[in-house]
């Protein structure tokens, strides 16, 4: 059977399970070990994939990940680096992108929900016969829900600002093993907040929570964050001497985001759709990434999956 075409697919493990058409970016792990920085920060429009390599970092990296996820794309070929990094790492990932709300109080109520979403996929913790009690005692307190309610995380403010260095420490520790962190979309709630009238409080917010995970933080392998907006260093990553900053402009990466006029050629041909390259040059071609011309694929897959349609 054909694979499906991926329309607003961003989980990387549905691309094996569901038998869909994947456009190989997993070269983009090989690229970022060897150009290693302890914190990265890409800024890419919406829609060009970033959620997704994302989730294909942290299929890649985590512990118990499923390695017949990545059966025949091209970082396989990478013998030795599959067998030092595959699945060698407790991984941290969250998505930013619901931390909404018409108050400060009722964004950062979405915040504690998604770290303490985040928080919960390690339940082990509390079993664990590496940590101590006081880190046994530290962890209830990231997924401790109000007792008026079955949804909503009751971290302090102290809590909340020292959740993520406090689950990577404790994670370092049970494994043995420094923790990769994953930020996806770390640009909404304070684009969310302007339009909202609490950006200097979730400024605050963010600053001392990003602040306390990123920097010298002794858990930390590495960090990605990726977002839409460039938010000046002085605002959120103050005093961050480790951050290094991606942007459409830089050579380094660039193909690793949206589609090539490569990876163009080889969907379409796959597809029969090759007679149709005139039409996506002309409609979805005019962004230019470091050397390279890229398509945003959410255009690309959606006029494909409609012409394969007719």
């Amino acid at each position: 059977m054909r694979e499906k075409l991926p329309v607003g697919i961003e989980n990387f493990e549905e691309f094996s399970t569901e038998n869909f058409y994947y456009v190989d970016k997993t070269m983009f792990i090989k690229e970022l070990l060897e150009n290693w920085g302890e914190v990265n920060l890409f800024t890419r429009p919406r829609r060009f994939g970033k959620s997704l390599n994302m989730s294909m970092l942290k299929c890649f990296f985590e512990v118990g990940g499923d390695p017949t996820l990545f059966d025949g794309l091209k970082i396989m070929r990478e013998t030795e680096l599959c067998e030092r990094y595959m699945g060698r790492f407790p991984v941290i990932s969250i998505s930013l992108k619901n931390v909404d709300g018409r108050s400060f109080e009722s964004a950062s109520a979405a915040l504690r929900t998604v770290i303490g979403n985040e928080a919960g996929r390690f339940r082990f913790l509390r079993e664990s016969t590496v940590l101590d009690q006081e880190d046994k005692n530290s962890y209830p307190r990231l997924i401790k829900v109000g007792a008026d309610s079955c949804s909503v995380y009751d971290m302090t403010d102290d809590i909340l600002v020292d959740s993520l260095k406090t689950l990577t420490r404790l994670l370092s520790r049970h494994y043995g093993q420094k923790v990769i962190l994953l930020i996806d979309e770390y640009d909404v709630p304070l684009d969310k907040a302007f339009q909202a009238g609490y950006y200097d409080e979730m400024v605050m917010l963010l600053r001392n929570l990003f602040g306390n995970a990123l920097k010298t933080n002794d858990s930390l392998y590495f960090a990605i964050l990726t977002g839409c907006l460039r938010i000046s260093r002085e605002s959120i990553f103050t005093g961050l001497n480790n951050l290094k900053v991606h942007t459409v402009s830089d050579v380094r990466y660039d193909e690793f985001f949206g589609f090539t006029d490569e990876d163009i050629d080889e969907m379409l041909d796959f597809y029969g759709l090759s007679a149709y390259r005139p039409v996506i040059q002309n409609w979805y071609d005019g962004y230019r990434f470091g050397d390279v011309n890229v398509y945003c694929p959410w255009d690309v897959i959606n006029y494909c999956d409609q012409t394969v349609s007719r």
